[in-house]
């Protein structure tokens, strides 16, 4: 028997002048990874970002809600020090510690085109919650 994972969906909300990322996914891992898609979105679309440079990040936060804004803010923070876009996610939790690797490029203004540029990722309208069906939900508002 074949057991097919729902795969991962996230959107944008508006919340005043800053940007809200929503994400559902069958797993943690793969919701840590929709929010980063959904961040990488805000500025540019993640499909034009190329794997040329991989990156690892680790951190660890006291619940999920915190990790997942840590997580964000470190991947914001990568993207700045490194003026990177990344494409591609691969998160690993064990408890609430999180290690992923994240591979992109540097930007490039031409072909990205980047629309905003993310400041911080806020505790406004913080979430992550697990479902009665096992889903997984997040959501968090993101300043730019």
């Amino acid at each position: 028997m074949t057991i097919r994972m729902r795969p991962a969906a996230w959107e944008h909300f508006e919340h005043d002048a800053d940007i809200g990322l929503r994400a559902v996914a069958p797993s943690r891992e793969r919701l840590f990874e929709a929010m980063a898609e959904a961040l990488t979105a805000v500025i540019a679309d993640p499909v034009l970002v190329r794997r040329s440079r991989e990156i690892v990040i680790r951190c660890e936060a006291p619940d999920d809600a915190l990790l997942l804004v840590d997580w964000l803010n470190a991947l914001i923070y990568e993207m700045a020090t490194h003026n990177m876009l990344f494409g591609v996610w691969h998160v690993r939790l064990d408890g609430h510690r999180l290690e992923a690797r994240v591979a992109g490029e540097v930007v490039d203004r031409v072909r990205h085109r980047p629309v905003v540029e993310v400041k911080g990722a806020t505790y406004t309208a913080l979430s992550v919650t697990q479902d009665n069906v096992g889903d997984w939900h997040a959501e968090c508002v993101v300043d730019v």
